[in-house]
């Protein structure tokens, strides 16, 4: 591709990386960006950028090549006013392939978010095959032409065939060379987020829509550190219990809450299957605030101090608001443990509160 062309494909990159980042707020608000997910692409419409392309002059106005003429006419386009629907200039709307990765560089640098500080052993091995010594076989797809020919070289000077008057290589199958690879084993950190979400009456479908899309940003910002990242979510009301992902923005209950049943699934499967020592451990929860009572939120209290939050990275509280949700959790919550480090709190007001929600949490860097 000549060199021009790569410059103004840049150039173009450029100038949509900068719109998306400056209506950042808008997209992370787009509930249906989220449900478009697939082959870590998705299509972000992106208003205000037009791409060069010929325009045809409307043929009912006259001009050359159309019509009466006589030798000698002037060519000059017709003083016809073009009239009708759709003649007006619409809003240029165009349809751009980003990563999930850029967009999570995007979400980055849009936020200012510091880069995530990695704790624990390097657990996950991941294989990377690196080509570092030369074959005599091998597929032609690996044939190192340079090698080949080097060896035909020798064969024909040690076999009295070279002819530096008209120095011809032939390469027979004994001269072939292939680069040859091996697997060399590369250590990632390990990393899991358990997602716990509030699904008792109160918890409308709205206030899941709002969980969904900041759920996909913390995943996207996290994944961009840890490759290797698993992902866990509990559903609770009186009782918690493990779904799948799909279920956990779909399941609808009713009746009341108690909080506590989530932080114990979670501090259970924490310590079964994710211990700290060799685990980076990221745990979401999403609620409207209300609880069973008084008794349980002391319970749920001395979980987190003396279970979660000393085996977690971070523990992210987000309160979504909810109407006739009385919200208390999050205020009881900051009384009892706003001093730990590992605790963050926030109160999301609808979509609009995402953006700000996603910056209280992932703007520590841990």
């Amino acid at each position: 591709m000549p060199l021009r062309i790569k410059q103004d494909q840049a150039r173009f990159r450029d100038i949509v990386r900068g719109r998306i980042k400056a209506n950042l707020r808008q997209y992370l608000t787009r509930d249906e960006l989220i449900g478009q997910q697939g082959k870590e692409l998705v299509s972000i419409p992106v208003p205000g950028i037009e791409l060069p392309h010929f325009r045809l002059e409307d043929r009912a106005q006259g001009g050359v090549g159309q019509g009466e003429g006589e030798p000698g006419d002037a060519l000059a386009p017709g003083d016809g006013e073009g009239s009708g629907a759709g003649s007006a200039e619409g809003r240029h709307l165009l349809e751009v392939g980003v990563s999930i990765d850029e967009l999570a560089d995007l979400l980055g640098e849009g936020l200012a978010l510091p880069r995530i500080r990695p704790r624990g052993a390097d657990r996950l091995v991941a294989e990377r095959t690196r080509y570092t010594a030369i074959a005599a076989a091998g597929p032609e797809s690996l044939r190192h032409v340079r090698r080949t020919y080097k060896q035909a070289l020798r064969r024909q000077l040690a076999s009295g065939t070279w002819d530096p008057r008209n120095p011809v290589l032939y390469p027979v199958r004994e001269d072939f060379r292939y680069r040859s690879g091996k697997a060399v084993p590369r250590p990632e950190s390990n990393a899991v987020i358990l997602y716990l979400m509030d699904v008792s009456g109160s918890m409308g479908d709205e206030q899941k829509a709002v969980v969904r899309i900041e759920s996909f940003w913390i995943d996207a910002w996290l994944r961009r550190h840890y490759p290797g990242l698993r992902a866990r979510y509990l559903v609770h009301d009186v009782a918690a219990h493990e779904v799948e992902r799909d279920a956990f923005f779909r399941t609808r209950e009713s009746g009341g809450t108690r909080i506590s049943s989530a932080y114990r699934l979670a501090l259970e499967l924490v310590r079964a299957d994710h211990p700290p020592d060799g685990w980076n451990v990221y745990v979401f929860h999403f609620s409207d605030g209300d609880n069973e009572g008084a008794e349980d939120t002391r319970r749920c209290v001395e979980l987190l101090r003396d279970g979660l939050l000393p085996l977690v990275n971070l523990f992210g509280y987000g309160q979504v608001a909810s109407p006739g949700a009385t919200g208390g959790f999050l205020g009881d919550l900051r009384a009892a443990l706003g001093d730990r480090e590992e605790l963050v709190l926030s109160e999301i007001a609808g979509r609009d509160g995402v953006h700000d929600s996603i910056r209280a949490f992932l703007g520590k860097g841990r």
